[in-house]
């Protein structure tokens, strides 16, 4: 198995942010030294959710403090983006970090209508906006020059320079929930990245993939590379002992969620309502925490002495998960409780699962 580490972490007030920033860095850097293959970056604006906010100008601070870990994108929000511009900047990051780039993409939250409002957008062609400009992206890194006349961008580019390492370009992942869309990457050969699957869906999930892989007619290395970097996301927390890492990970879990409510209630428009089919017992407002946190404990986060969380983890593995991101910040969490549980999971739990 390999092992990413992943940040979506928040700073509570302006007046902490420089030192978040920090901290966020030296955990980021502490992941590598402790041998996660991978540090994915989560991008959310204006509230703190995410502390630095431009996930790209953060992983270029990364790409010249670390030199083995691939730095990831979970997800960049492809709307608050200008096509060309971040051709630009991905192809720079890759020669920052000699070609360690991966690139999560998505249409944007669809919780945070206020991000979109922020960037003088709504939601509701949104899917339009990331489709047309990752096309923009992948012609503009093979193509030069490259004429493009779209609904939103039209634009005539000479060449991208610099040229990235990873050619054609760092690969784009999709992040994925329905089994459709599990199918539909298969075929077209993207990697994947998927959040708060139970386990019992897991095993049918990597298996709808690998169908549309064979659909697509990709080769058997393309079949293996792919399904060994197929991920999955999940809090992890490794305390001295189950019951306290349980009650302490359900305290970071309700700061987290209250949090999240807050800012959606206080700044989301009072024209939107997201969509029934996205909310589940976590993201859903009416449902109370005495329902959400054991749900987002079952389904979605490791948890518990060193023995458990191994035993857990071994669980993902037999049902045929290669590639875990490993969330290890919730809420305001204290930077010094989140590296010790790092260093419980890289030094005590990761070892027993390395081929």
């Amino acid at each position: 198995m390999q092992f990413g580490w992943l940040t979506l972490q928040m700073s509570p007030s302006p007046d902490e942010d420089a030192q978040r920033i920090d901290n966020l860095i030296d955990q980021a850097c502490g992941a590598e030294r402790l041998g996660f293959s991978d540090v994915w970056l989560t991008e959310h604006y204006f509230t703190g959710e995410s502390v630095y906010s431009d996930s790209l100008m953060f992983a270029a601070a990364l790409a010249v403090k670390t030199e083995r870990v691939r730095i990831g994108f979970a997800v960049v929000q492809m709307p608050f983006h200008h096509p060309v511009r971040l051709a630009v900047q991905l192809a720079l990051l890759d020669n920052l970090s000699k070609g360690r780039i991966d690139v999560g993409i998505g249409k944007g939250t669809v919780y945070n209508e206020y991000e979109f409002v922020g960037h003088g957008l709504r939601s509701t062609d949104s899917r339009e906006r990331m489709e047309e400009a990752v096309d923009i992206i992948e012609r503009a890194w093979r193509e030069s020059p490259l004429t493009y006349d779209g609904r939103f961008h039209k634009v005539h580019i000479p060449a991208i320079r610099p040229k990235p390492v990873q050619q054609p370009g760092p690969p784009l992942w999709r992040s994925v929930i329905s089994p459709g869309s599990f199918k539909d990457c298969g075929k077209l050969g993207v990697p994947i990245l998927t959040a708060r699957l139970p386990v019992e869906r897991i095993r049918e999930r990597w298996a709808t993939y690998e169908a549309g892989i064979a659909e697509g007619g990709h080769d058997e290395r393309t079949r293996a590379r792919l399904l060994s970097q197929s991920a999955l996301w999940r809090n992890v927390y490794v305390a001295e002992s189950d019951a306290q890492a349980e009650d302490e990970l359900a305290a970071l879990l309700t700061e987290t969620r209250a949090h999240m409510m807050h800012v959606r209630d206080a700044y989301n428009p009072a024209d939107f309502e997201p969509e029934p089919a996205t909310l589940n017992a976590w993201t859903d407002p009416k449902v109370p925490d005495s329902v959400a946190i054991p749900f987002a404990l079952q389904t979605g986060s490791l948890y518990g002495s060193v023995k458990r969380v191994r035993e857990q983890v071994a669980e993902l593995r037999d049902v045929g998960v290669q590639h875990l991101l490993c969330q290890t910040g919730f809420g305001a969490m204290d930077h010094a409780q989140n590296m010790a549980s790092m260093r419980r999971f890289g030094e005590q739990v990761m070892p027993a699962f390395r081929d």
